[in-house]
């Protein structure tokens, strides 16, 4: 009597770059994992001190009765619900101020706030800890050494409530806000651009596409958050080929829509490696982005001059801020084009940059059209354009100028009065009430 005999393969489920980024994402901007991770600490803790108390610790004086211990661990359970009401509370308040005086974009970033999700996790593990520690709770045994690590547990809790209500009090403000996504924009681009300058080709290397042409389409819509250029570097020179991106990262992809061009090549790579190196998703993100923390401040400030909010000093605030942003980005060359190298030096990927014309036409355009009738936008917009001509090579001066005589026809049809106008065309740092100018 024969058989056949099967081999059974393990099932190997490997996730594509595109499909981990996102997950991390995900990771990142969710209020609940966190919470999670501590809910179940807190009932792992809650065993451990169950087993690990003894007669001789704690000492005397840090003995409870059942009673007492029932009573306490009951209310630490009823607090941590209470002060989880009130966390999610404050959360609900900082969404609707957000979406209504700052940007709808900046939730993204609050979404990803550490402390928030500490506060929450150690909320939930307090609660879990003196929870389990209830059920041990018998006349002639009482866990000492758990209540009195839930007495701590509470301390930590009631202080970083109070480090959170600080943080959120003084990080709220526009200003501050303004701060830190402009750092994270500075950051970003920095970084982005060490990688660029690393991996540039060989001298003499070929820049441009070369052989036949085919593309990788889209399997689905959405925005560009992230390209993986050393996977696609890699994938491009086991083929012998060039990957040229036509979309620059935050430009929204349809369905369909070619998202990647080959050319050359002794193979065609597969179009789903290909694509699993491109990250899509609903919304922009700032990971590779940082024309989306440009975006994020001008939102601010032409929120700000809306006539329903009507503060134009916040506008001023946040020029500041732009104003330090410009001046990173056009110290740098952006070529609009960045050829990017393969580890043997050739150039494998071609990627589409904004050019030094788009981050200033983002950074000034709608704050300008917006704040036409405020002598402080105008005041402060002179100053950040006179500021730039100083500070950038002079290759990036045309552009500044030509924000200048826009700006200049702005003043023109805004302030018809000859002195008001006169004034308004002024540069001043502090929108009114700094140094000033008469124009050049």
């Amino acid at each position: 009597m024969t058989g056949v005999a099967r081999e059974v393969c393990p099932v190997r489920i490997k996730m594509s770059w595109a499909a981990v980024f996102r997950l991390r994402q995900y990771v990142k901007g969710s209020l609940w994992i966190m919470p999670l991770f501590g809910l179940v600490l807190g009932v792992v803790l809650a065993e451990w001190a169950v087993t690990a108390d003894s007669s001789h610790w704690p000492p005397s004086g840090w003995r409870y009765s059942a009673t007492t211990a029932s009573g306490v661990l009951s209310a630490i359970v009823g607090a941590m619900i209470a002060l989880l009401g009130f966390v999610v509370t404050i959360g609900v308040l900082v969404i609707q101020q957000a979406t209504g005086t700052l940007s709808p974009r900046y939730m993204r970033l609050w979404y990803r706030d550490r402390l928030q999700k500490t506060v929450l996790a150690t909320f939930t593990g307090t609660f879990a800890f003196a929870f389990s520690l209830l059920r041990s709770i018998e006349t002639r045994s009482v866990p000492d050494l758990g209540v009195t690590l839930a007495g701590g547990a509470v301390a930590v809790s009631l202080l970083l409530l109070l480090v959170y209500l600080n943080r959120f009090t003084h990080n709220l403000r526009p200003v501050a806000i303004a701060d830190l996504v402009g750092r994270m924009g500075e950051d970003v681009f920095e970084q982005a651009a060490g990688k660029i300058r690393a991996s540039a080709p060989h001298p003499g290397e070929p820049s441009g596409p070369r052989g036949r042409t085919t593309v990788v389409r889209a399997a689905a819509g959405g925005a560009i958050q992230a390209l993986h250029t050393a996977g696609l570097s890699s994938v491009a020179a086991r083929h012998d080929c060039v990957f040229t991106v036509p979309h620059v990262i935050g430009d929204y992809v349809p369905r369909g829509a070619v998202l990647v061009e080959i050319h050359g090549g002794t193979s065609v790579p597969d179009h789903r490696q290909v694509t699993g190196l491109i990250a899509l998703g609903p919304e922009r993100t700032i990971e590779q982005d940082p024309a989306f923390a440009l975006r994020v401040l001008v939102d601010i400030a032409i929120r700000a001059l809306s006539p329903a909010v009507n503060d134009p000093t916040t506008g001023v605030q946040v020029l500041n801020h732009i104003d330090s942003f410009l001046t990173v980005v056009g110290q740098s060359p952006l070529p609009g084009r960045y050829v990017l190298a393969g580890q043997d030096g050739r150039t494998r990927l071609v990627l589409r940059g904004r050019a030094w014309e788009d981050y200033l036409q983002l950074a000034v355009s709608e704050i300008r059209d917006y704040g036409a009738t405020s002598l402080q936008i105008c005041r402060r917009l002179r100053a950040l354009l006179d500021g730039l001509l100083e500070s950038l090579p002079p290759v990036h001066h045309p552009e500044v100028r030509a924000q200048l005589d826009l700006l200049d026809a702005s003043v023109e049809r805004a302030f018809p009065d000859p002195a008001r106008r006169s004034v308004a065309r002024m540069a001043d740092s502090q929108g009114v009430g700094g140094r000033s100018g008469p124009v050049r």
